[in-house]
């Protein structure tokens, strides 16, 4: 046998569960009680929820509105990582304090090699016991599994099984193929939504009948994501074991003069730390799989903590672990520090003096997919580290991109936020009545000075919008929107100031009422093309004949 393959059968894994953490950790936060019903939402459906949430009916995966029907005194709240860190930070300080090596996957969840533990405290039991009363002591409950492979200690976890060396791949032959979508420290985003979905649809219903499939149907039919699930339902290996140490070089570190007292001082740093380290990454031709990010405090303390990925990170993801981490560094969460009333002036009683982050385990740089950088190749990844690198000199909010945000308006349907933060939308999932449909203006809620190009007579001009425009029908009277979407005759021409073109074609009218349960105004909109110009959305209050130009579509 090869010295890889000694090395990997001597390997077990633990896996710490703290379940519902993340609704856990916003009643933490707001010293909610454990017995009022609480559920988080992400892009509007529950991710997580608590036991009398769950008691009265709510779901993960439901939308808000059904949640709430079901559970009318439900207490929601957005999905926050920032915060679910920083509340996890007392756990994860209380694991250390009784086994070494343990690695955060994500808040709520902490592998650590078993055999170092099982042999300190002689035995699984002993193990198990010593685990759950260190989080039993900041007042919270877990689970613990302990298998062979990660994947299958992790989805133990959830049973508070610990299986028999070799065991791992009997115990996932009969739970239900759901649950490779049950943790997002596995697998995740579309491709597994797929995935699932087609197995389905094949008849699949178990882990164990996915694994009895050959692995040389897996990979033709299913490709790399369907391969590494496949190893994980077969209780393999799902990625070898590091044989190398990372190339010399690649840990960064900062000085912070003055100290780091306020979070998003220690977002700014930690950004322009994540950029630099994988500036390094790339020249070495490496990406990091596991990063230790290690503060160094005013009172000569230092703190470390070992985040382990399933995929390599990227300069965001970076960046983001290490704002949640400084979050709970600073914060001292679970130590009563206040917050101020914007949530960002907190402050510590030991600020943060300098800052390392330190790539523990590394893979080859061609282990980046595509789909994980989130854009083609590495021309990508370069523009990625550009702006990364802008925020780094000018601050967070120099780099802002466009998001998807529903609502009804043109202007409502995009926001714009901060380059590499999450954004939730309200709802975009669905077609509000009056809602601007598809394809959408190129220029929304343009001024009045802006300019549009005008073919009359041979002649090209740049014409501006001016204060308002009328549609004039055959006898040139102005034309006025109805309540009901009609229109007091048929446009045959249209009147941007002093300019007035001919209209090639116009759409049927339609009401937006804008909200009437907030007081929001009838308008009545519709889209016309004028001769020699490009095509305008229109917009008028219901009973007014001067429309105004919401929309271009150049």
């Amino acid at each position: 046998m090869s010295a890889v393959g000694r090395h990997h059968e001597n390997i077990r894994v633990v896996a710490v569960w703290c379940p519902d953490w993340p609704a856990i950790a916003a009643a933490r936060a707001e010293s909610i009680g454990v017995e009022q019903p609480l559920a988080v939402l992400r892009g509007g459906a529950v991710m997580a929820c608590n036991a009398p949430a769950r008691a009265a009916g709510v779901r993960r995966g439901v939308r808000r509105r059904d949640a709430q029907f079901r559970c009318p005194e439900l207490i929601v709240r957005e999905v926050d990582p920032g915060r679910d860190t920083a509340e996890f930070e007392p756990v994860a300080r209380a694991l250390d304090g009784v086994v070494a090596g343990t690695e955060l996957l994500r808040p709520g969840l902490v592998v650590l090699s078993a055999p170092g533990a099982l042999r300190y405290y002689g035995g699984v039991d002993e193990l198990v016991e010593v685990l759950v009363a260190a989080v039993a002591e900041v007042d919270v409950e877990c689970l613990v599994g302990i298998a062979d492979e990660m994947p299958t200690a992790i989805l133990a976890a959830r049973e508070g099984a610990c299986l028999e060396p070799g065991a791992d791949a009997g115990y996932l032959a009969p739970l239900p193929l759901g649950l490779l979508a049950a943790e997002q420290a596995l697998l995740a985003g579309p491709e597994l939504d797929e995935l699932l979905d087609l197995l389905r649809r094949l008849g699949v219903r178990t882990l164990g009948a996915f694994a009895e499939i050959a692995p040389r149907d897996v990979a033709t039919r299913f490709g790399s994501f369907g391969t590494a699930a496949h190893r994980i339902c077969r209780g393999e290996r799902w990625r070898l074991p590091s044989v190398t140490s990372p190339p010399p070089g690649l840990e960064v570190t900062e000085t912070c003069d003055p100290p780091l007292e306020r979070i998003d001082q220690a977002a700014f740093v930690g950004r322009r730390l994540a950029v630099r380290m994988h500036d390094q990454l790339a020249a070495a031709g490496v990406a990091c799989i596991r990063l230790a990010v290690v503060a160094r405090l005013e009172d000569g303390r230092e703190v470390r903590r070992v985040w382990r990925c399933a995929e390599p990170l990227s300069a965001e993801a970076t960046a983001d672990r290490v704002r949640w981490q400084l979050d709970g560094w600073i914060t001292g969460a679970g130590s009563g520090a206040a917050r101020d009333d914007d949530g960002v002036e907190q402050r510590s009683e030991a600020a943060i003096v300098s800052l390392v982050l330190e790539p523990l385990e590394v893979v080859a740089a061609g282990k980046l997919q595509e789909g994980l950088w989130g854009s083609a190749g590495l021309a990508g990844a370069r523009a990625r580290r550009a702006l990364q690198r802008v925020q780094g000199l000018l601050g967070t909010e120099s780099v802002r991109v466009a998001a998807a945000a529903g609502g009804r308006e043109p202007a409502r349907q995009v926001e714009t936020v901060p380059y590499g933060e999450d954004f939730a939308p309200v709802r975009v999932d669905i077609t509000w009545p009056g809602q601007i449909t598809g394809p959408a203006p190129s220029v929304v809620s343009p001024p009045k000075s802006y300019r549009f190009l005008v073919a009359e007579g041979g002649e090209r001009r740049l014409v501006p919008l001016g204060e308002g425009v009328e549609l004039l029908d055959r006898q040139d009277r102005a034309i006025v929107a109805g309540e009901r979407g009609l229109l007091t005759g048929e446009p045959v021409r249209v009147r941007l100031g002093t300019l007035g073109l001919g209209i090639r074609g116009w759409s049927a009218p339609w009401p937006d009422d804008g909200g009437w349960w907030h007081g929001g105004e009838l308008r009545v909109r519709m889209q016309i093309a004028p001769v020699g110009a490009a095509a305008l959305l229109l917009s008028a209050a219901a009973g007014a004949s001067m429309w105004s130009v919401e929309g271009v579509y150049e």
